[in-house]
């Protein structure tokens, strides 16, 4: 068989790539391809920037408080139109979630209620740096938690060994260690080559097929189109405070496929260790909504995409722990425009094949007026370092030590456990 054809192929693919900004799928054989490591545990951390709401996330149906403070926002108990799905007979799952379903019947996905920093700010911007730096009230520390993570992995220092999705690396990655970065749906705003007809046509009639590649060009071009709607329709609703929060972070409409893409680069190379998406549109100031609505609407996306992470990594999911952070919760109370506003205590959420899961985690603290945070927020009952310190450091099989290197200044004493099974 003549190779000429498909190099050709090949060589006009990469060159229009190039030339277009679009990110093209990476194989066995692509830039990352390395002999795989002898442990080949990986780490995924998705940040949703701009504080999602966590009581319409793990839903506290068993608290009559949280119906009293939210009289259209309040995602329904179990059994009603766009309730909650049962998850213990106090807390209830958004029924925009319901692909995780089964992950939490298989023991495999478990929520931290009322954590988060213990740090008070309410600014997006101070809170994301202190949890990507992993030191609370602090910000000058030059590097991020992921980043000095990475140092303390063993084995070669490769920028393939550590993969963020997104334009530049992020703050939780960014230090002395090398670290790869790849295009999702950062910047879906903004017109490139591939928005020119002359190139849209070019690539359209290079992937007309039925082939693998075709296909994942196919859904990269239907995920773009969507994006930039939703930026288009963000913009028209006057949401530049939301664009800022979300500090360069895709909305999560183009999460499923880039979570896809991402099981695939793992399974195929068990070098990748680390991993990191950034996504945006959780700062609900207005038309929040309830079991559906905006809230849903990303949601949605989010729980499809981590469903479809988690089957695409197949055997290696078993190997794989993935975190779902936020800087920071929301207000107890709606406001007067149908969401909420920046608040305190939040939810974390644990998924991997070996997280001690079906069971919501956390010192619940009650949601009555003398149980808040400055009357008014969720409490912080678990600080995030006291969950991530020792989870990540067992699931990666580093020594207790390294927990006081990932976060500086955390508590002394207080790191007892893991969240997951022995």
């Amino acid at each position: 068989m003549n190779p000429a054809p498909m190099q050709r192929r090949a060589f006009l693919a990469s060159s229009l790539a190039l030339a277009s900004g679009l990110a093209l799928p990476i194989g066995r054989a692509g830039w990352f391809a390395r002999a795989a490591e002898p442990d080949g545990k990986r780490l995924i951390v998705i940040f949703l920037r701009g504080a999602v709401d966590g009581l319409n996330v793990v839903v506290p149906y068993g608290d009559d408080v949280y119906y009293n403070a939210r009289s259209s926002i309040a995602v329904q108990p179990p059994g009603r139109e766009h309730g909650a799905i049962n998850l213990d007979g106090h807390f209830g799952l958004h029924p925009a979630l319901a692909a995780l379903l089964p992950r939490w019947q298989g023991g495999q996905l478990a929520f931290v209620h009322a954590s988060g920093s213990p740090d008070p700010t309410r600014s997006h911007f101070d809170a994301q740096l202190y949890m990507e730096n992993g030191t609370p009230g602090r910000g000058a520390l030059p590097d991020g938690w992921m980043n000095r993570l990475l140092g303390a992995l063993p084995g070669p220092r490769s920028a393939g060994r550590a993969i963020a999705f997104g334009p530049q690396v992020p703050r939780i990655l960014a230090g002395s260690q090398p670290v790869a970065n790849l295009s999702s749906g950062n910047d879906i705003g903004k017109p490139l080559a591939i928005d020119r007809p002359g190139v849209s046509q070019a690539f359209a009639s290079l992937y007309d097929g039925n082939d693998a590649m075709s296909k994942a060009f196919q859904d990269s071009v239907q995920s773009r189109q969507q994006m930039q709607a939703d930026a288009e329709s963000m913009a028209a609703g006057g949401g530049a405070e939301q664009m800022a929060a979300d500090n360069g972070a895709p909305l999560p409409n183009g999460f499923p496929s880039d979570a896809a893409k991402l099981a695939r680069m793992m399974r195929q190379d068990p070098s990748i260790r680390l991993a990191f998406f950034a996504l945006g549109g959780w700062d609900t100031h207005i038309r929040q909504g309830n079991g559906e609505g905006q809230l849903a609407n990303r949601l949605r996306p989010l729980g499809d995409g981590l469903a479809a992470l988690a089957g695409g990594l197949g055997p290696a999911f078993d190997d794989s722990l993935i975190v779902v952070m936020s800087e920071f919760g929301r207000t107890v109370h709606e406001n007067g425009n149908g969401g909420t506003d920046h608040g305190h205590g939040n939810v974390l959420w644990l998924l991997g094949g070996k997280v001690a899961g079906g069971r919501v985690y956390g010192k619940w603290p009650g949601l009555r007026p003398d149980q808040l945070y400055q009357e008014r927020d969720l409490a912080v009952t678990t600080d995030f370092r006291l969950i991530l310190g020792p989870t990540v450091t067992r699931h990666l099989s580093l020594p207790d030590q390294t927990i006081a290197t990932l976060f500086p200044g955390i508590p002394a004493g207080s790191v007892s456990s893991s969240l997951l099974r022995a």
